[in-house]
Parts: structure tokens; C-alpha cells; sequence
């Protein structure tokens, strides 16, 4: 009865919540950003993501960006575009993008440091689900790089 077209399969399902975008990736820093780069991009994008209605968290460490955003669709896919044409960064992989109705995870913007080890576990649990052959090769040269645990070795794969 309740696998019916209308009826929430989810018990904790809230049709008053917003229905929100939810983008999830991970990205390789480009030469020269380090932590005066990263203060500023969180400063725009508190700026920005206020007027547009977006939250969410960015973690930088290691020479890894790992970002969780939610807001309007049309919003979020405004950023993701310019995510992708962002010189930045590089090797963007996208771990998880969806649309429900649900109430927002991060209510205000956020950044937050973690140690290598932490990042390097986020992105060893993704590259165990992920399934498009370009992300996971783009994973294991982000986690090749975090277990080798030098930052020079951020060079590009050609």
C-alpha cells in the first residue's frame, strides 16, 4: 500500500520540508593555494551563498577540497558550473548529486580543517561506491596522493 505513486516511502518523510539541490564532490587544489586563497574563497562564497539561498561545508586539507552544497536547484547548478571553470582546482569528482525534500544539513555556510587522514577516509568510502570509470580513476590519484602523504606529489596526471 504505501510503495504507491503519493505515498513517502520514507517514515520520516516531511512534505512541509523544502525540496533542495544537494551537490557533493571532491577536487585537487591547484598549484599556489594554500591557506590565504582558501580564507578568501570562504569569505566569497559566504557572501554569495547567502543571497542565493545555498549552505553547506567545505573542508580543505592536503591539498584536497571536499565540499557538501544545498540550496535551490537553479542555484546550485549555477555553482557547479562555475565549480567547474574554477582554475582553483582540478580532478573535480562528483561523489553524490541529488534533489529532495528534506530539511537543510548545514544551516549556515561552514568551513572546516581536517587532518589528511580524515579526508583521506571520506574519499576511500566514496571510491568503494563509485561506478563511473572516470571518477574512480580520478579518486585513486587523490587517494594515491594522500597515502603518500607529500604535497609536492599534487602534480597533474596528463
Amino acid at each position: 500500500m504505501f510503495d504507491e505513486p503519493g505515498f513517502p516511502s520514507d517514515p520520516d518523510y516531511d512534505a512541509t520540508a523544502p525540496t533542495l539541490h544537494t551537490f557533493v564532490y571532491c577536487s585537487r587544489a591547484a598549484d599556489g593555494v594554500e591557506e590565504a586563497e582558501v580564507n578568501r574563497l570562504i569569505e566569497s562564497a559566504q557572501r554569495h551563498n547567502l543571497t542565493c539561498g545555498i549552505t553547506g561545508v567545505l573542508v580543505f586539507g592536503s591539498g584536497v577540497f571536499f565540499q557538501w552544497i544545498e540550496g535551490p536547484e537553479a542555484e546550485v547548478r549555477k555553482l557547479m558550473a562555475s565549480l567547474h571553470s574554477d582554475p582553483r582546482h582540478y580532478d573535480i569528482v562528483s561523489l553524490e548529486e541529488s534533489v529532495e525534500k528534506r530539511e537543510r544539513l548545514y544551516a549556515n555556510w561552514q568551513m572546516e580543517r581536517v587532518s589528511a587522514d580524515d579526508i583521506l577516509e571520506v574519499l576511500q568510502d566514496a571510491l568503494e561506491s563509485a561506478e563511473d570509470e572516470n571518477n574512480i580513476a580520478t579518486l585513486k590519484r587523490i587517494v594515491d596522493h594522500l597515502a603518500t602523504g607529500s604535497l609536492d606529489s599534487l602534480g597533474r596526471a596528463q
